[in-house]
């Protein structure tokens, strides 16, 4: 005769674990994307550089974050959650293309 409640405890964990395999699945990739932006703001933190523009453009990142705000909102997910993300990519991004301005970075992140 089997316990139940041991059964379904069993049962939970087992799923746990396959919930948690398919977020660090998400999470791995959530990483490479990253990666992949972040080659691309190195071209632009480049370009900017070598033509003497601004490492920031506050025109486009209010239009970024009207745009990711309704695409949050559109994927149920929090638009201010989202425009936290941004801005912390933002700051790292110029951080970067002023290093790159300056000439003392390598770019490693880049644009919007």
């Amino acid at each position: 005769m089997t316990d139940g409640p041991f059964d379904e405890r069993d049962a939970a964990m087992s799923e746990l674990l396959g919930i948690r395999s398919s977020i660090d699945n998400i999470d791995a990739a959530l990483i490479h994307l990253l990666a992949e932006r972040f080659k691309f703001t190195q071209q632009v933190g480049r370009l900017k550089a070598e033509h003497g523009l601004p490492p920031s453009d506050p025109d486009r990142e209010r239009r970024q974050i009207a745009r990711l705000r309704a695409l949050a909102i559109d994927a149920h997910l929090d638009p201010a959650f989202a425009e936290k993300w941004f801005n912390f990519v933002v700051a790292e991004v110029i951080q970067h293309h002023e290093e790159l301005a300056n000439g003392s970075g390598s770019g490693a992140s880049g644009e919007l």
